[in-house]
């Protein structure tokens, strides 16, 4: 067994993609419209060597109000290079930060949807920096 994907139903595709790839830095794998059914299914991938799992990002062209509950999903997880320069660059795109990486080690965002995304660093925490050393939780997560 392997897995295959995540599914995320969104309320507006182009936020979600803004967020997904060009904050993020996931890959649009590819993309099917279904105007039968009147929705489109999205799939991004992290474009790392090895990693087959996607996310499909599901949006039906009807929907007139966004999707509730986004903290009931649980989370999803990615391992970053350096938590911090990625902490720093999802601020700078306008992505709050509701937990720092205090800890060198983990952060949470959330999409536009309100899709926890937990940040792990790979290998070891970093050492404690500024400014998330002493930057407090905002929200939830």
């Amino acid at each position: 067994m392997r897995f295959l994907h995540t599914m995320i139903r969104v309320y507006d595709l182009d936020a979600a993609l803004d967020f997904f790839v060009n904050k993020l830095g996931l890959t649009l794998s590819r993309r099917n419209d279904y105007a039968q059914g009147r929705f489109s299914l999205v799939f991004l991938s992290t474009g790392a060597p090895g990693d087959a799992a996607e996310i499909e990002l599901t949006y039906n062209w009807d929907q007139a109000e966004p999707y509730g509950g986004g903290r009931n999903f649980g989370h999803l997880a990615f391992e970053v290079d350096d938590i911090y320069a990625t902490c720093a660059r999802l601020r700078d795109g306008g992505v709050a930060i509701l937990r720092p990486p205090r800890d060198g080690r983990m952060a949470f965002v959330r999409s536009p949807d309100q899709v926890s995304v937990e940040l792990l660093q790979r290998g070891p925490a970093l050492a404690p920096a500024e400014p998330w050393a002493s930057m407090p939780n905002q929200g939830e997560w």
